[in-house]
């Protein structure tokens, strides 16, 4: 199937996000200033983006149609297979737009290397019209990547890029009981994180910093790891578990891949929450009653690469 329209997936930048907070420029400026906040930066940010935006779509409008959506829209939006998705943006906007791609190539560009480590955006603006040409010529290189998924026993399911998030929506401990290869125990912690092999540089990997940091003031010469996943495996970890009469912390970290998956049952009567890739605006409500089955999803995303 040939590619008739390219899809733009952009971000509000922070100075637009203050402006609709604020009504105008002036007072957000005043707000920022006012609170010891240089401004500037925020100005700087915005008006980098915009440069590299405007350039991406003059560029782009000479190869194929396109148009620009938000990714406030990305969950009602619907591709098909005719289209072909340009993300611009920060890393963790590919995680937000690739769970909604049906499998759609992604050119993801960088519009600030200075701002932008780009883990997950192999282009940028001078170079991104060779890998569209490549998807429309079907010559393209591409790496496939697996979602997570979170599945409820009312059959709702979750899928996550980056990761997934089991816990409570405040800063109170969860309460659950969890089940990994055949053994169970009852919780308290602070929640769980569930990462993908493409997370594992993100939210997983503060955990790793956190637990470093911790063991490294007890045990000197310390050689931290980051953890290295195969593209079938996921890892779960446990925040901050909290041992007492009733609650266990045997199970505090695991792999997931294959048919072993992770089995967790909600012991909050409200206040539970599951949420994928930062966004807890696009949650399942995890409450008492609720078991979720954590394991690996069909749906993929399709990541085209720089050659």
């Amino acid at each position: 199937m040939s590619i008739e329209y390219a899809i733009i997936v952009k971000n509000k930048t922070r100075l637009e996000a203050l402006i609709e907070r604020f009504n105008t420029k002036a007072q957000a400026k005043f707000y920022i200033e006012s609170l010891g906040g240089n401004f500037d930066d925020y100005v700087r940010e915005h008006e980098t983006f915009h440069h590299a935006l405007v350039e991406l779509q003059t560029q782009l409008s000479k190869v194929v149609k396109n148009k620009t959506i938000e990714r406030l829209y990305l969950p009602s939006f619907l591709f098909s297979e005719k289209n072909l998705i340009i993300v611009i943006g920060q890393d963790g906007l590919v995680a937000n737009t690739a769970k909604y791609s049906k499998g759609c190539p992604i050119v993801a560009v960088n519009p600030d290397k200075e701002r932008y480590d780009g883990v997950l955006l192999p282009f940028d603006t001078s170079d991104f019209l060779v890998g569209v040409e490549q998807v429309i010529s079907k010559q393209f290189q591409s790496k496939t990547m697996r979602f997570a998924e979170a599945k409820l026993n009312d059959g709702q399911r979750l899928l996550a890029f980056n990761d997934l998030f089991i816990g409570a929506s405040s800063h109170v401990s969860a309460r659950y009981k969890i089940a990994f290869n055949k053994l169970s125990e009852e919780h308290s912690s602070s929640g769980l994180i569930v990462s993908t092999p493409a997370g594992s540089t993100g939210w997983l990997s503060s955990v790793f910093n956190m637990a470093y940091g911790v063991a490294g003031m007890f045990e000197k010469n310390l050689k931290p790891k980051k953890p290295k996943l195969k593209d079938n495996e996921l890892l779960f970890a446990v925040r901050e578990p909290f041992q007492s009469i009733r609650t266990q912390t045997g199970i505090t970290t695991g792999i997931i891949k294959g048919q072993n998956h992770l089995t967790i049952e909600s012991l909050m009567p409200t206040g539970g929450i599951i949420f994928s890739d930062g966004i807890e605006s696009d949650f399942l409500k995890f409450n008492s009653g609720s078991i979720v089955t954590i394991g690996i999803a069909a749906e993929t995303a399709n990541i085209v690469l720089k050659k």
